[in-house]
């Protein structure tokens, strides 16, 4: 399991947790039999769409929980720490790695964690986070 996957697994994305926010599937259609020759076919049932994670209530909510005041909304480690996730140097550059960091940042632990805030919060919108749109600039 890859880092990054450890974050969805803390916010319940792709888990049981967050296909029960889901609609339930829709019922299969049903074909009659007719005995003209112009039976048209029902069309495919519709694509469940990505169950969506309300993001900001859970960190929010942790935030509120927690000693610390941590402020996941512009640092990677503090989201780390919220999540109960290795916020180590080491755990940053693994997880920096892991979602394609360009080299020259990695030199530079500032502008790694810039850069690793806004692409995990962008991973994470992707996966079905419901994410504000203003972190994701």
């Amino acid at each position: 399991m890859g880092f990054f996957s450890k974050i969805l697994e803390k916010l319940g994305i792709g888990s049981a947790s967050a296909a029960s926010t889901t609609a339930p599937p829709a019922a299969p259609p049903t074909i009659t039999a007719s005995p003209s020759s112009d039976t048209v076919p029902a069309a495919p049932p519709a694509p469940n769409p990505i169950a969506m994670v309300d993001v900001v209530a859970q960190m929010e909510q942790r935030a509120a929980a927690n000693p610390q005041k941590l402020n996941w909304r512009t640092s990677i480690v503090d989201l780390l720490k919220l999540l109960d996730l290795d916020s180590s140097l080491a755990a940053r550059k693994e997880l920096a790695t892991e979602l394609g960091c360009p080299a020259d940042l990695m030199g530079d632990s500032a502008q790694m964690n810039m850069w690793l805030h806004k692409n995990v919060l962008a991973h994470i919108a992707a996966n079905g986070g419901n994410i504000p749109q203003a972190l994701l600039d």
